[in-house]
């Protein structure tokens, strides 16, 4: 009688293990909401999950030395006064990058270990600095 009640309790405990739910596909959303298995990060300035990858200004990367290269987003905010970049490597999702002056160039503040700046180069494109040196354009 103990064989067949051990045995039971190892059949119906195996059954319940087997029986775990897999996990959901898009379930993974961060603090904001967004879904990144489905590419959504989360941006400061349009308070809102955005794809990087469909934003208007896009950036390539400069000089790499890796197999691939990375790409780079730029999101301004209304009034010009900010620009949000992604830099896929760094530690935060997005970098916010304060306006100087009335000038076209954008800069990170001092909480951030490195030195980002964002210029105009050429006619319609910008390029990214990370302390003085292109990495994106």
């Amino acid at each position: 009688m103990k064989k067949t009640i051990l045995l039971s309790a190892m059949f119906l405990g195996s059954f319940t293990f087997a029986q775990q739910k897999a996990p959901v596909l898009g379930g993974d959303r961060d603090v904001h909401g967004c879904k990144g298995s489905a590419g959504y990060t989360y941006s400061q300035i349009k308070n809102d999950c955005v794809r990087v990858f469909e934003q208007k200004i896009k950036l390539k990367e400069v000089g790499s030395d890796k197999s691939y290269t990375t790409m780079t987003a730029v999101i301004f905010s209304k009034n010009m006064k900010q620009a949000e970049i992604f830099i896929p490597d760094g530690n935060a999702k997005s970098i916010i990058l304060e306006r100087e002056g009335k000038g076209n160039i954008w800069k990170s503040g001092k909480h951030i270990k490195e030195s980002y700046v964002l210029v105009p180069y050429k006619k319609k494109g910008y390029q990214i600095k990370k302390d003085d040196v292109v990495i994106y354009q």
